[in-house]
């Protein structure tokens, strides 16, 4: 355990990261020798820290809590997005570092996980940024993102890195492809030949309550993405010259901020599939 650090961030697409935190956690509580695999899912620490059902969690603490518990083990916690919420709030950070100046209930090492790292905003990563600066004895925090680019260079500088490589791009074409995925690949091959207009109104759809809205450009933006890369591919394959998939590449680097914009700015998600739709159409013509 004297080898164990304050600050890791473990970034990467998909439930690995994630799965890898609370593994890593509740391993950091276990009461088995060291000498065994851990955590044994044996001792009183890894009964208590076994997960059961996630209490929702609400990011101002109005109608739940800001945080809580990996299982029921008082040394553990977890943050992630609220319910219905796109941002992991500065008040979560705060309630993490309220925790973490209590003495350990079980004299052991405490640790959080704050899951949707990637969910912070500027004023809560400032916040966690004096975390990571003067952690408390005893204490690890374990940040999970699927990407570590919308995070603050200080914020990552601080971690103990671990990246979780990338899955192959989702073909959106492939038959066994999720039908909503299929049905946005082929409305987006139609965008060459998509009125102004009509592409305003595609970004229209995307109105309303910005949790689900959000949560539709961020599906839009991953599908275009593996889209863009597939036709970029194809052009290889066809042994075309590399300058000649520029326009696949300038289209998915804006692809890129635009997700970087969702989750940093609270960005309105209109305007960012506005400004998306435009870069994809751009690339087609």
């Amino acid at each position: 355990m004297d080898r164990v650090h304050s600050a890791y961030l473990f970034a990467g697409p998909g439930p690995a990261p994630r799965e890898t935190a609370l593994w890593f956690v509740r391993a950091l509580v276990c009461e088995a020798d060291p000498s065994s695999p851990r955590p044994c899912e044996a001792c009183s620490s890894c009964r208590r820290s076994s997960p059961g059902e996630a209490i929702p969690l609400d990011g101002e603490g109005k109608k739940g809590p800001l945080l809580r518990h990996i299982g029921d083990h008082p040394d553990l916690l977890f943050v992630e997005r609220g319910s219905g919420d796109t941002r992991v709030r500065i008040d979560q950070v705060r309630a993490v570092q309220r925790a973490f100046r209590l003495r350990s209930s079980e004299g052991r090492r405490r640790a959080a996980v704050i899951a949707d790292a990637e969910w912070l905003n500027k004023a809560a990563q400032n916040a966690l940024l004096r975390l990571l600066e003067e952690p408390p004895p005893g204490t690890s925090l374990v940040l999970v993102s699927a990407s570590s680019a919308g995070l603050l260079a200080t914020v990552r500088s601080r971690c103990q890195r671990l990246a979780f490589p990338a899955a192959r791009p989702e073909a959106p074409d492939d038959p066994r492809a999720p039908e909503a995925t299929q049905q946005l690949a082929a409305r987006l091959a139609t965008l060459s030949q998509l009125p102004i207009p009509d592409l305003l109104d595609w970004a229209a759809e995307y109105r309303g309550a910005r949790p689900a809205a959000a949560e539709g450009v961020d599906r839009l933006l991953h599908v275009a993405s593996a889209w863009l890369h597939q036709r970029a591919c194809r052009r290889v394959d066809q042994g075309q010259a590399a300058e000649a998939a520029r326009p696949e590449l300038q289209a998915f680097s804006t692809l890129q901020r635009c997700r970087q914009g969702l989750a940093e700015r609270n960005a309105n998600p209109q305007m960012v599939a506005e400004r998306a739709l435009l870069a994809l159409r751009e690339a087609l013509c």
